[in-house]
């Protein structure tokens, strides 16, 4: 490595220059150009241990991405926070650092190349940025040794100049990598709607859990029978409704939804059965109710349990006799209406504490259907995120993707507002993105923000012949789970989960799958507790 070696000619520079060009355009795949690069700077021209550090996706902390001369260790070590160190601060400021004895600068760290194994003599240390559209997003550097005959500006030059060749094939393999994403993102959603009979309806998922519900709405669509549908706020009862509607005889007929739980007690009436002109103050003419308006359709009934005794009474004259009067009126009216039910509530606690009249919910309770929550359908949440993007992309003219480990954080939140707090969740990230991906970052902070916020609906949440061992877990299973220091995807386990486990195993013939779905759980967490409970099994 003496200085009359590695003097720099105009042929040699030129050399390095044509070499680093033929690389670059030869492979879309970054390594071999790059550690081609690294490998000329160090045989041609003295410039050793070469190496491009690039930031951790979800951390932002530069690692050692390609490097030649470096063993493994150094490359592991050689890991600096942005603005830590040389390295660090070059990446910062997205300015050159030209250190002509490491020795005697106090922010050059040595961290990851021990400074006994290099020459004792002065060793000098370059670190240019690596710039895509203006921005920083690495650092090229090398060792040399200071006593050299050329110029360090000769150097610096030629470094400069091949940074900007590895940030040339940085962004192809970017772009190849975004198409690649946004392809596989919509092959994705392609063949989640050839697979799923929902998919037609707006209704996208693949586990089992969901198809079973599924199938039970298509099995009584065509059919006149009232449906109840049972599960927990944001599991998607109303998109349910209109897919039996559309699925139906009436799918030329109109499909009216009303929120019981919306509309204050003293409207609620009117809303549902028209009124009369001078039934009340501010009645000035005759207006049609939803039951009314939804006749040789479907009428979609949401949040059930919250109607009062007296409109119960009046509703199951509705599903009996097929008739209804108006408010201030005497006169019957006929209607061919066909009735879908929807509450998050414990219907029979209500009969039972005389809040819900016990013969409406045997009209109602003909053909309960209950929609799993979003932690029961396994694989679901990753399709789900994609559709939402999608959708979000379009409303706001974006195009972004998911960045590395997004979906994977995404998929471990246990999701106590089920597909509409996800839904609202991609929204927010897609408004709130500045990059051309969504970093897994972006996800955990917002999940943070979220985190603590507990739907009550999981305690109230009625089914028909519960079965307690197969209830999911109430979102309070979630609260003791902390955000702050890295998303757990589990609940808190608690000891007394081992007797519920053992028998969901037993009658499931020891299916791990089925009985975690029975359980409202992935099959990931029935594992880890069975690991930390210990059990035999």
């Amino acid at each position: 490595m003496g200085s009359d070696v590695f003097a720099l000619t105009p042929e040699s520079e030129l050399l390095v220059v044509q070499e680093a060009a033929r690389l670059i355009t030869k492979s879309t795949d970054p390594e071999p150009a790059i550690q081609g690069i690294l490998r000329l700077l160090s045989q041609l021209l003295g410039l050793n241990r070469g190496r491009v550090l690039l930031p951790t996706p979800g951390s932002g902390t530069l690692e050692i991405r390609f490097a030649y001369g470096l063993t493994s260790g150094e490359r592991e070590r050689g890991r600096y926070g942005v603005g830590e160190g040389v390295t660090g601060k070059v990446y910062q400021s997205g300015q050159l650092a030209l250190i002509q004895d490491i020795d005697d600068e106090p922010t050059y760290l040595a961290r990851a190349v021990d400074r006994t194994t290099l020459p004792n003599e002065a060793v000098a240390f370059i670190a240019v940025p690596i710039v895509i559209e203006e921005f920083p997003v690495g650092v090229l550097a090398v060792h040399r040794l200071r006593q050299r005959e050329r110029p360090f500006q000769r150097d610096v030059a030629l470094l400069q100049v091949l940074a900007t060749f590895i940030g040339q094939v940085l962004r192809v393999n970017e772009m190849i990598a975004e198409r690649t994403a946004h392809l596989m993102s919509e092959n994705q959603l392609l063949k989640n709607k050839l697979q799923s009979r929902g998919a037609r309806y707006g209704i996208m998922g693949q586990s089992p859990a969901l198809h079973q519900a599924i199938q039970q709405a298509l099995q009584v669509a065509r059919t006149g029978t009232t449906v109840l549908l049972l599960g927990e706020s944001g599991t998607g009862k109303e998109r349910f409704a209109r897919m039996q509607h559309l699925a139906s005889e009436r799918a030329e007929g109109p499909f009216v939804s009303i929120n019981c739980a919306a509309i204050p007690a003293s409207l609620i009436e009117s809303e549902l059965f028209g009124h009369e002109k001078g039934a009340f103050t501010g009645a000035t003419g005759m207006k049609r109710g939803k039951i009314e308006l939804a006749s040789n359709g479907t009428l979609f009934l949401d949040e059930i349990g919250d109607l009062d005794l007296e409109l119960q009474a009046k509703l199951l004259k509705v599903l009996e006799h097929k008739v209804i009067q108006r408010v201030g009126g005497s006169k019957e009216i006929p209607v061919d209406v066909r009735i879908l039910a929807a509450t998050h509530k414990n219907l029979q606690e209500a009969v039972n504490d005389n809040r819900f009249r016990l013969d409406l919910f045997y009209r109602l309770n003909i053909f309960p259907i209950r929609l799993p929550p979003l932690r029961a359908r396994q694989g679901d949440v990753p399709i789900l995120a994609r559709y939402f993007l999608n959708t979000a992309n379009q409303e706001y003219g974006r195009k972004l993707i998911f960045g590395p480990g997004a979906i994977e954080m995404l998929d471990g939140y246990p999701w106590p507002g089920n597909i509409r707090q996800l839904e609202n969740l991609v929204k927010r990230a897609v408004l709130m993105c500045t990059d051309k991906q969504i970093p897994r970052e972006l996800i955990k902070q917002i999940l943070i923000d979220e985190d603590g916020v507990n739907s009550p609906d999981t305690h109230a949440m009625g089914t028909v012949s519960p079965k307690a061992q197969d209830n999911p877990p109430a979102a309070d299973d979630f609260a003791g789970t902390s955000l702050t220091e890295g998303l757990r995807p589990y609940a808190r386990v608690r000891e007394d989960e081992g007797a519920r486990i053992v028998e969901a195993l037993r009658r499931h013939q020891g299916n791990k799958t089925r009985a975690a779905m029975g359980l409202g759980m992935t099959p990931r967490q029935l594992r880890y507790r069975i690991q930390k409970l210990g059990l035999k099994v």
